[in-house]
């Protein structure tokens, strides 16, 4: 049974390692989410507790996915703090663990992102994902738009560059 849900700070602590595992499995992955192959437990428990620190200042919201109680994703939504942008959150680190992937993971956990944004009054969503990933499909057939890429902007875990790709969806529309 999925289940999506958000997760408090203290939740979210309760969780470290398998935090810690889902990165380390997708970045093993291939995925280009800011880590290299070579990342260890311990840097990926150290990106979790930077989140958690976001959570407990209100500039981090996190859902995760479960399995039959097993974390197999996670995303993070961050609202923009600029007094100009009200209306706008970045979407980042959408991650499924590979042995749950075509599951339906990264959709429920859009969609409950989704509508928290939603509730929070931010219509604006914005995101980038690495260019010719499957991830540029599945944000497509959300009714994410291209805004642009930037060629060669950053490693892949396992060497070269690749570019990135930045979507925008208006959650009005």
């Amino acid at each position: 049974m999925l289940e999506v849900v958000e997760l408090s700070a203290p939740e979210a602590r309760a969780h470290a390692d398998a935090l810690a595992a889902l990165l380390t499995d997708v970045v093993a992955g291939g995925a280009s989410v800011g880590f290299m192959a070579d990342m260890s437990h311990a840097d990926a428990q150290d990106f979790w507790r930077e989140t958690v620190a976001g959570i407990e200042s209100g500039r981090t919201i996190l859902f995760a996915a479960f399995d039959d109680g097993r974390l197999v994703g996670t995303v993070l939504l961050y609202p923009c703090g600029k007094p100009n942008q009200p209306h706008r959150a970045d979407v980042a680190k959408l991650l499924v663990h590979r042995g749950a992937r075509r599951g339906g993971v990264a959709t429920r956990l859009m969609e409950g992102l989704e509508a928290r944004a939603l509730a929070l009054g931010r219509t604006l969503l914005t995101l980038d994902t690495a260019s010719g990933s499957d991830a540029e499909h599945f944000y497509r057939r959300r009714g994410y738009r291209r805004a642009g890429e930037i060629p060669g902007y950053a490693l892949l875990p396992h060497g070269g560059l690749c570019g990135t790709t930045v979507y925008y969806r208006d959650l009005r529309a």
